[in-house]
Order: structure tokens, then sequence, then C-alpha cells
């Protein structure tokens, strides 16, 4: 198992594809992009199956989500979703995309066994997307969310980041285009992962004021504290339900006490926390041709040394030198 010193297992597998992507948020990355990891750098698509191989083979895995970047500019992204389908025992699949693409892929993604998508969504008017993400990419979205639903990638989660002065007045008006579709909205408040290393807490849009927003439209009730388990998302039931909304917190409401989750960068990086400040080399492990035992030797040290929380709230908090982006969501 991966497991820490404070007793929390790992059992949820954040795979990175590919550090690129085709949007340029501004809470992300700067303008003109990134330096992109060269293709040797990046492990290739049997070496990511190996390795999720043995994460839900050996290390006790059951969910794997794959991101970026943008996943679905991996070339061999539906052939890698249909070799981890077939692993035993079958681990929960989804992606995290920004749905540019998703409108072509959706149903190829579903047939390879992919069980549902994650698209981040931050606005309903043309215009504020492009001052957000810098493209005029925002019916593309549209379009990837309406294909993922008619081809079952379902639940269809949103996932939405409020901007002040730019797009936190439309919380309100995100969650009702949601349930009117039937998705389910997300908000995560802005974290510090920024290339550009301009987050500033003052200006990000807090859990608090969120639901606030939310408030005057809408009856919330919070969902029992149990019902959430691992999930990163504190979740209301909206008008009484069935239909939820969730606040993914990790400023103000950290939620690091019942993280379940672990890293592999696009270039064979263990992480074993979105903010932690090192990594775990496992592809020169592999290519230099360590068998599984050592693989997962060095994964499963790699988990112990985990530290009890981010420490966003701690004076010395370091920003990681990697963006979400290199990372992976």
């Amino acid at each position: 198992m991966l497991l820490d010193t404070f007793g929390r297992q790992a059992v949820d597998l954040r795979v990175s594809l590919t550090d690129r992507c085709n949007l340029r948020c501004t809470y992300c990355m700067p303008e003109q992009g990134l330096q992109w990891l060269a293709k040797p750098d990046l492990l290739t698509d049997e070496e990511i199956v190996r390795l999720v191989t043995l994460a839900v083979r050996d290390l006790g895995v059951r969910e794997v989500r794959f991101t970026g970047g943008e996943p679905l500019l991996r070339p061999g992204l539906v052939g890698i979703v249909a070799a981890c389908a077939e692993l035993a025992p079958r681990p929960e699949l989804s992606l995290t995309t920004n749905g540019i693409g998703l409108a072509r892929t959706a149903t190829a993604l579903k047939a390879a066994g992919l069980d549902r998508v994650n698209v981040s969504l931050d606005t309903l008017d043309t215009e504020t997307f492009h001052t957000l993400s810098r493209r005029h990419r925002h019916q593309d979205v549209l379009d990837g969310l309406a294909a993922a639903e008619a081809a079952g990638l379902t639940p269809v989660k949103v996932n939405s980041v409020l901007m002040r002065d730019v797009n936190d007045h439309e919380a309100a008006d995100l969650l009702a285009w949601c349930l009117e579709r039937g998705y389910e909205l997300r908000f995560i408040e802005q974290m510090p992962l920024d290339a550009q290393h301009g987050w500033d807490r003052s200006k990000m849009v807090t859990a608090e004021e969120i639901l606030e927003r939310l408030h005057a439209r809408f009856r919330l009730t919070p969902e029992p504290s149990a019902a959430r388990g691992a999930a990163p998302a504190e979740r209301w039931l909206v008008d009484g339900g069935p239909a939820s909304v969730g606040v993914i917190a990790s400023v103000t409401r950290p939620f690091c006490r019942a993280c379940d989750r672990t890293r592999l960068t696009a270039d064979g990086q263990v992480r074993n926390c979105l903010f932690a400040t090192g990594e775990t080399d496992l592809r020169a492990a592999l290519r230099s041709g360590a068998g599984d035992a050592e693989l997962a030797e060095l994964w499963r040290t790699a988990m112990w040394g985990k530290k009890a929380g981010a420490g966003i709230d701690n004076p010395e908090f370091l920003q990681p030198d990697r963006p979400m982006s290199a990372i992976g969501g």
C-alpha cells in the first residue's frame, strides 16, 4: 500500500499525460506559454501503462485520473485508457480536461473504458472566456460538455475558478446553467500554482464568498460530513436535492487530513502532494532497467515522507517551482 506516517493511504492516482495546453488561462500560465517538456523527457505510452499497472496491481490504487496540461493533446490517450481499463482489479478511470477536442473524442474514450470527465468552464460569456483563457474557444468547450453527456461519460462534472472582478458575479448563473443540463458543478478556490507566481491571497475569491453568492438565489443544505470521505469538495444539496454543488476550498478549508492522492507527472516524477517541493524520479529507474519491486519501493518511500499538510497558511510556505500545468491537476 501507499501509506504515509499519518496513516493516510493513497488510492487515487493523478497521471499527467502532457504539460502542454491549448489555452493560456491567466491563473495558470503567461500569454506566451511555457517551455514545454521535450518529447524524450516524457513517459512513453507503454511506460505510463506500466506504472499505472504497478500502482493498481501492487500498491492499492483504485482510481486513476488522467490530467495535464491538456490530456486530449496526448496522441495515445485512447490507447492508454483502453490498456488501463483492462487491468485487474479494474480502476475507476476519469479525465480532467478543458473540453477542447472532447466533441471529437468523447465516444472513442467511452468505448475505450473511460468512466467520466471533469471539464473546466469558468464562464458562460464568450468574451469573458477570451479574457480568462486568451483564446476564442468557448463554443468548443460547450460542445465538448454536450458530447461527453451524450457519450455517457457521466456524471459530467464542471470545474470553475472564480476571479475577482472578472467572473465572480457568475457563480449563481453557472450553477443554474449546470442544473439545467444535469452537470455537477464544482467551484475551486484559486491556488498558488500559477507559473508567474503572481497569486495573491487577498484577491482570491474564497469559498465563503462563493457560498454567499449562491445563497442569494438557491437554498443550500450541507451534505453530512461523512458523505464527503476523502473527496476534496464540500457539497451542498441545491433546493433540497437531489442535485448538488461543491466547493473545493484548498486554501481556506484545506482537506489534507483526509488526502488519498498520489501524483505522477508527465516526465515520470512521483509527487506525494500537489504543493510538494520535492519529487521522486521513477522515469530514470524505469529506463535503467528497474524491476517492478524496485519501482514499487521507490513509490512507497516517496509517499511515506508525505507531510501532514500543504502548509499554505504557514509563513514559510513556498510555492512549488512547477506550475499546475506541469504537475498535473
